[in-house]
């Protein structure tokens, strides 16, 4: 497998796009995944599949300190 892809999605009428079989076989995007969307005006967008987050968010709150995360939770 390539470690790199360029393709194109058409937008349809209702916003939709459809993501190329290359990639989607290369992240392992299944019908019924979530994607998360990040965008930037001058960088443009990004998607991430969901899981990804959900793994960070494990690692961040299974482990370590939780005073660490309640002092910045208070200064928000």
């Amino acid at each position: 497998m390539k470690d790199k892809l360029v393709g194109i999605a058409k937008v349809g009428e209702k916003g939709q796009i459809v993501i190329p079989k290359e990639a989607r076989d290369m992240f392992d995007i299944n019908s019924g995944d979530s994607i998360i969307v990040l965008c930037d005006k001058e960088k443009g967008i990004a998607l991430l599949k969901a899981d990804a987050i959900e793994d960070l968010s494990d690692k961040v709150f299974s482990k370590g300190d939780n005073k660490q995360w309640l002092r910045l939770k208070q200064k928000n």
